[in-house]
């Protein structure tokens, strides 16, 4: 048979769930590092730059998801929409992860800050755009199909939307975090100190939904139950 292209979105599918689950797991162990104040300055902005270098491989396995799947839905014939529809989904996609990388790099700067709450924005605008999708679809009206043996797919991209807001609101944390680190170096900082360690506490608990939901979703594409 050899290998076909399906076979290859297939893998690099399980590829970036991989990272997505493996990455935000290593961002919470990191964290615990992050704000136990036994430890120096200097060694918990080490765990600090872990924790981002870890994350960005998360963030990039989120952003691959949705074209892979976009593109797998075209085969498996549960989206109608290819052709165009998937080089401007993979361009922008492209592009995006892109933009995602340059926060990265120019992390810890004005930059960086700037560049991050660009990518933030995106979300703004694409996470409802895909509710609204995956709720008309389930309801019969399309853009995606949604016969017996097809609902999983839209049912998929819903609760990965609701999974990218969980994301989006750890995004807000960790922008939070090197804003505060900043301040942090200029020396003691009780007020700071809590308020970081009370961000991180909050976001260990969204952490264990977002697992839940990474789940899910890899459950729904891998077993289609209607």
């Amino acid at each position: 048979m050899g290998i076909t292209e399906l076979a290859v979105l297939k893998w690099l599918h399980i590829l970036a769930m991989v990272y997505w689950l493996g990455g935000e797991w290593g961002v919470f162990q990191t964290s615990y590092n992050i704000v136990n104040r036994k430890l120096d300055m200097a060694e918990r902005r080490r765990h600090m730059e872990t924790a981002y270098r870890i994350d960005i491989l998360a963030r990039s396995g989120i952003l691959l998801l949705f074209p892979l799947g976009f593109h797998m839905g075209h085969f498996w014939g549960v989206q109608p929409l290819g052709g165009v529809a998937l080089l401007i989904s993979w361009s922008v996609f492209t592009a995006w992860l892109l933009l995602c990388w340059s926060a990265f790099i120019y992390r810890e700067t004005d930059r960086g800050i700037m560049l991050t709450k660009i990518d933030e924005r995106i979300r703004f605008v694409f996470i409802p755009l895909i509710i609204i999708c995956a709720v008309s679809s389930l309801l019969g009206h399309g853009p995606f199909m949604a016969e017996t043996g097809q609902k999983w797919f839209s049912t998929k991209i819903l609760v990965f939307s609701f999974l990218l807001m969980i994301g989006l609101y750890l995004r807000f944390i960790m922008r939070d975090w090197t804003a505060m680190f900043r301040i942090l170096a200029q020396g003691k900082n009780e007020e700071v100190e809590n308020k970081l360690e009370k961000s991180i506490t909050t976001s260990r608990y969204v952490a264990y939904l977002y697992w839940i939901g990474i789940w899910t979703v890899a459950f729904l594409g891998a077993t289609k139950p209607f």
